[in-house]
């Protein structure tokens, strides 16, 4: 399964960990120093939700940003504070 977005197709992206040791000079140190660089990736937050698609709901993984920014429209389950009818 790809790690990345169905609708903005964001992908994980690699970049650097730095391990560093000492006091920041603005605490009153002598600086920090970096002891060590190792590459590693920036995921996405992929969330798996049910997404409305016309007359039909299909599960989708989807960023959080698109979620929260209303790019996609969640299924409804029930309408809220309602009772089964059977």
């Amino acid at each position: 399964m790809p790690q990345h977005c169905e609708l903005c197709e964001k992908e994980p992206i690699r970049g650097n960990q730095l391990a560093q040791r000492g006091k920041a000079k603005y605490l009153g140190g002598n600086g920090r120093k970096t002891t060590g660089i190792s590459r590693r990736a920036f995921r996405p937050n992929l969330q798996r939700i049910r997404v409305q698609e016309g007359e039909k709901s299909v599960v989708k993984r989807v960023c959080t940003r698109c979620i929260r920014s209303g790019k996609v429209v969640k299924a409804i389950v029930r309408k809220p504070f309602t009772l089964p009818t059977s």
